[in-house]
C-alpha cells in the first residue's frame, strides 16, 4: 500500500551560491556578512558561509626558489643536498629525495613553519630537521604535496623565467571565494540561480537605500547567426508536459577543457568539470536557472526532435550506460528513429557529447514540473536539471538563455551558429493578474505601506503594474514566479523585501485561549522528559521517513510506502523507531562520543490495507556506554538490563501506575528481551492491536550484534520501546488517592533463602505476594551468593522485608508471625530453604 505525500512536505532545499559569481550581477559591492543578513531578511535564509580555497591553505608560506647546487647526500644514496635561492640574502640548505631535482631548476619551496595540505593525508607543519645528519631548512615540493595536482612522480619544475622569491600564491593564483548556503523553500524557484538571487538583493537595495538598483544582465550582444544550413525540425506531441521547446545548431566546435575561471566557479559550488560544452550548460543553469541539454547533431536521426511519451517498458540506455525500462508516463526527447533523452532529467548514451563531436543541437525548454519529478524519482535520477524543472521554470526565458549559452560556446569552443532559433510555443498563455487592496495588505501585515513603496517593491521583483488605483493595485505576475496567484502572495513578497523585522509589535494582542482536552497526558510527558534529562538523557528528534532496507520483510508487509520519495534511501514511513535512533547513535559513536543516553517521543506508521492507516505514539530510550566513568573512587559501571529495568519501573511510577510485571519476550532484533503487558494479555502479541488499552506496553533488551553492525555501532546498546498511548490510557484508569502519611515507623527484617540457581527473583517476588501479608510494604533483593557448600545448582538470595502497620507499632511477636508466614509460603511455592 502506498500513500501520496504532498509536494509541500519537502520544506526546504539547500543551494550553494558563490559570492564572487553573485557579485558579477550586483551593481554595488556588498561584503559577505552584510549580504548574508540581507538574504536572510528577504526569505533566502543563509544557513552558513564558508571560506573556499581551490588549494587548501592558499599556498601561504610557499615561495618560488632556484636550485643553485645539487650534490649527493654523504649518508644516503637516494637523497641529495641542495642550495636553493628564494630571493633572500643567503640560499637555503634543503635535503631532497626527488630523483628529478637538478641545479638550475625553478621549484616550489615550503619554508620552516609553513603548513602544507597534501591531496592525500593530514596537514603537515614543517620545521628545521636533521635528515641523516644534515639539517634541512625547508622542502622542495611535488604538486600533490601542496594540493596543486595528483602527481607524485617528482618535484614541480617551473618555467625558467619565473623569478625566485615570488610567493607561490602570486604565481599560481589559487581561486578563493565565499560560499553561501541558502535554504530555499519551494516557493522560491526564482532564486535557484545566481542572477535570480541578485534580482532579490537589488529589490532590497532599491527599497532600503532609496535608489534604483538593477541586476546586471549576462551579455548576449555577440549572439550572431551565421546561416541556416543545419536546421532541426521540432514537434511537440505532449503539449501539456512540454509547453515550449527552443533550440539552435552550432557547428565547428572543439571539445576541450573549460577555461580555469569556469572550472573554478563550478568546482566551488560542487560541480565537477567535464568538458567545455557540458560545463557551459551547467554554468548557465546556475547563472540563470534554466537547464539546457546539448545533443550531438549526428545522433539526431532525420534532423527531427519529437517530444512525446513512449510505450510502457521501452528500453533506453542513459549516459551512465545503464539500460532502463521506461514508463508510459515518462516524457522523452526523440528523433525520427527513437528516444535520445529523458526530458529534463537525463541524456542518452548515443546522443551525448563525445570527444570528437563537432556539431551540436542545443535545447532550452519548459517541461511540466510534476512529470519531471515523477520520472526523476521513478528512475532514481536526481539531477540538477530535474531539481530545477520540478520547482517550475520561467517559460519566457528559454530563448534568451539559449542565446547566452550560444555566446559562451562560440567564445570557449569556437564554431558558428548554423540555424535559426527554433522556438515551438503552441499555446502561449497570458500572465496571471492579481489585485491587492491596500487595506487587506495592512490587515494581513500589520503595517501601513505607502503606495509608492508597494509599486517600487513589486516592480523591482519583475511585476508589471496593470492598474493603479487609490485603494488597490493590479499586477501581472512575472513568469519566474509561478507560485503567486493570490493577494496574500503579494503581501508576502512586499513584507519580505521590506523586512519582517520592520513589522511593529502591537501594544496589545487579542487571543482566544485554547482548551486542551488531554492536558494530563501533556503534563505526564513533561514530567517524564524532565526526569530523563535529570538522569543524563538527551532528547533527539529523528526523521519519520527512513530507508526500507533497515527493516525485515515482515515489518515491510504493514509499512507505509511512499510515492515521490525524497530519495531512494528515504522511501517509507518508519515502522519502528529503533533504526532511526541507531542512525544518531552510530553518528555520535563514530565521533568518539561513547557514553550516550537518548530518548525520543515519536510515531510509527502502519497500514492494513487501502485507506487503513495507523499512527502509534512511542517513547523510546537508547542507552550505550558507561553508566559511571572510572574515577579515583573506583571503577566505572556499564549500563545493563537491570539498570534499564529499574529505569522503566521509575517511569511507571511517574505516570501513576503500579510497578509492572516483567515477562520474557523473544524479539528478532533484541537479546535479553523483556516486556510488560496490560492485564489480560500475556505471551507474544502483535505490535498493532484493536484493543489499545490491553496489550504490550513496554519492550526492552540489548540490540543484537548484526543490527548494531549495520549502523557501525561497535558497543553494546540497550533499547526501550514504550507504547505511549497505551501507557497514558492505563494511567488515566488509575484514580489518584490522597491519604495521611503513616504515624508509625516501618520495621525491617532480612531473610536469606537457598533456591535453585535458575529461579528468578521475579518468581520469589510473586510467591511473597501470594502470601497476602497485608502489613508487608516492600520486598527487596540485596545480595546473591553462590558457593559449592550450598550445592552445585543452588544459590542464596538475601531478601529485605519492610513491614508497616499504620494504626499501631508492630510487636516482635507480630513481626515473627508475619515472617514465619512468608517462610512457609516460600518453602511451599519455590522450595526455598532458610539459611541460618
Amino acid at each position: 500500500m502506498k500513500t501520496k505525500i504532498p509536494a509541500d512536505y519537502y520544506l526546504c532545499a539547500t543551494m550553494t551560491i558563490s559570492y564572487n559569481w553573485l557579485c558579477d550581477y550586483l551593481p554595488v559591492k556588498i561584503e559577505p556578512e552584510r549580504l548574508s543578513r540581507i538574504l536572510t531578511s528577504i526569505g533566502l535564509e543563509v544557513e552558513g558561509i564558508e571560506h573556499y580555497e581551490s588549494v587548501k591553505g592558499g599556498l601561504k608560506g610557499l615561495v618560488i626558489g632556484e636550485v643553485l647546487e645539487c650534490v649527493p647526500h654523504p649518508n644516503a644514496d637516494k637523497l641529495k643536498l641542495t642550495k636553493v635561492a628564494i630571493g633572500g640574502a643567503e640560499p637555503l640548505s634543503i635535503v631532497c629525495g626527488a630523483s628529478n631535482v637538478a641545479a638550475g631548476q625553478k621549484v616550489v619551496v615550503a619554508l620552516p613553519g609553513t603548513t602544507i595540505y597534501p591531496i592525500k593525508g593530514e596537514p603537515l607543519t614543517l620545521k628545521i630537521a636533521k635528515i641523516r645528519g644534515v639539517e634541512s631548512h625547508g622542502m622542495i615540493c611535488a604538486e600533490d604535496e601542496i594540493g596543486l595536482g595528483e602527481s607524485h612522480a617528482g618535484i614541480m619544475v617551473l618555467p625558467a623565467d619565473v623569478k625566485a622569491g615570488t610567493p607561490a600564491a602570486e604565481y599560481f593564483q589559487p581561486y578563493t571565494d565565499h560560499l553561501i548556503e541558502i535554504g530555499l523553500t519551494p516557493n522560491h524557484m526564482d532564486a535557484m540561480s545566481h542572477w535570480g538571487v541578485a534580482r532579490d538583493v537589488c529589490a532590497w537595495l532599491s527599497h532600503h537605500e532609496k535608489g534604483e538598483f538593477r541586476p546586471k544582465q549576462p551579455s548576449v550582444k555577440d549572439f550572431k547567426i551565421a546561416n541556416n544550413s543545419a536546421p532541426v525540425a521540432v514537434s511537440i506531441e505532449d503539449k501539456r508536459s512540454c509547453k515550449r521547446y527552443s533550440g539552435i545548431t552550432i557547428q565547428g566546435i572543439t571539445i576541450r577543457e573549460s577555461p580555469r575561471w569556469m572550472q573554478d566557479r563550478l568546482k566551488a559550488i560542487g560541480i565537477r568539470s567535464i568538458n567545455n560544452i557540458v560545463d557551459i550548460t551547467n554554468y548557465v543553469l546556475h547563472e540563470l536557472g534554466q537547464p539546457l541539454h546539448a545533443f550531438d547533431l549526428n545522433a539526431i536521426e532525420g534532423r527531427q526532435i519529437i517530444v512525446k511519451r513512449l510505450p510502457e517498458g521501452t528500453p533506453f540506455v542513459t549516459l551512465d550506460e545503464k539500460e532502463r525500462r521506461l514508463s508510459a508516463e515518462d516524457l522523452m526527447i526523440c528523433n525520427a528513429q527513437g528516444p535520445m533523452a529523458m526530458a529534463g532529467v537525463f541524456g542518452g548514451r548515443r546522443s551525448g557529447i563525445k570527444d570528437d563531436t563537432t556539431v551540436i543541437f542545443l535545447e532550452s525548454a519548459w517541461f511540466d514540473p510534476i512529470t519531471i519529478r515523477k520520472t526523476s524519482f521513478r528512475h532514481g535520477l536526481r539531477t540538477d536539471a530535474a531539481t530545477h524543472f520540478e520547482k517550475g521554470m520561467d517559460i519566457s526565458g528559454t530563448v534568451n538563455v539559449l542565446k547566452r549559452a550560444a555566446v559562451l560556446i562560440r567564445e570557449l569552443a569556437g564554431g558558428e551558429i548554423v540555424s535559426d532559433i527554433v522556438d515551438v510555443y503552441p499555446d502561449p498563455e497570458n500572465k496571471v493578474q492579481v489585485a491587492l487592496k491596500y487595506h487587506y495588505l495592512k490587515v494581513l501585515s500589520g503595517k501601513s505601506y505607502h503606495p509608492d513603496a508597494i509599486r517600487n517593491i513589486l516592480q523591482a521583483l519583475g511585476f508589471e503594474i496593470m492598474k493603479d488605483g487609490i485603494d488597490a493595485i493590479v499586477v501581472a505576475v512575472p513568469w519566474h514566479k509561478p507560485d503567486i496567484s493570490l493577494p496574500a502572495d503579494l503581501v508576502e513578497e512586499i513584507m519580505r523585501i521590506d523586512g519582517l523585522d520592520n513589522i511593529a509589535i502591537p501594544g496589545a494582542i487579542t487571543i482566544s485561549p485554547a482548551v486542551e482536552s488531554n492536558g494530563k497526558n501533556a503534563s505526564r510527558r513533561h514530567s517524564v522528559a524532565h526526569y530523563l534529562v535529570g538522569q543524563g538523557f538527551n532528547e533527539i528528534l529523528t526523521n519519520s521517513i527512513t530507508n526500507s532496507a533497515y527493516y525485515t520483510e515482515q515489518e515491510l508487509e504493514t509499512a507505509v510506502k511512499m510515492i515521490n520519495n525524497l530519495s531512494a534511501d528515504l522511501n517509507i514511513l518508519r515502522p519502528s523507531l529503533l533504526e532511526t535512533g541507531l542512525e544518531s547513535i552510530g553518528y555520535n559513536l563514530n565521533r568518539k562520543v561513547s557514553g550516550l543516553r537518548f530518548f525520543e517521543f515519536g510515531k510509527t506508521y502502519h497500514t492494513s490495507g487501502i485507506g487503513k492507516y495507523e499512527e502509534v505514539n512511542h517513547l523510546c530510550l537508547y542507552l550505550t556506554g558507561p553508566l559511571l566513568e572510572d574515577s579515583w573512587k573506583g571503577k566505572g559501571k556499564a549500563v545493563d538490563i537491570y539498570y534499564v529495568k529499574g529505569l522503566c519501573e521509575r517511569l511507571f511510577q511517574l505516570v501513576g501506575l503500579d510497578l509492572p510485571v516483567w515477562e520474557p519476550r523473544q524479539q528478532a532484533k533484541l537479546e535479553q528481551g523483556l516486556a510488560i503487558f496490560r492485564p489480560g494479555k500475556t505471551g507474544d502479541k502483535p505490535l498493532i492491536e484493536g484493543d489499545k488499552i490491553k496489550g504490550q506496553l513496554v519492550e526492552t533488551g540489548a540490540v543484537k550484534g548484526d543490527v548494531l553492525k549495520r549502523f557501525d555501532c561497535k558497543q553494546e546498546l540497550f533499547f526501550v520501546d514504550i507504547y505511549w498511548d497505551r501507557l497514558m490510557e492505563g494511567a488515566a484508569e488509575r484514580a489518584i488517592e490522597f491519604r495521611e502519611l503513616p504515624r508509625q515507623l516501618p520495621v525491617y527484617r532480612d531473610l536469606a533463602i537457598v533456591v535453585d540457581k535458575q529461579l528468578s527473583f521475579e518468581s520469589v517476588e510473586k510467591a511473597v505476594r501470594k502470601a497476602r501479608v497485608d502489613k508487608l510494604q516492600e520486598v527487596k533483593l540485596f545480595d546473591i551468593f553462590e558457593s559449592e557448600k550450598l550445592g552445585k545448582d543452588k544459590r542464596s538470595l538475601a531478601l529485605s522485608f519492610t513491614f508497616l502497620d499504620e494504626e499501631k507499632t508492630l510487636t516482635d511477636k507480630e513481626i515473627e508471625e508475619l515472617v514465619n508466614k512468608l517462610i512457609q509460603t516460600l518453602e511451599k511455592e519455590v522450595s526455598a530453604e532458610i539459611r541460618k
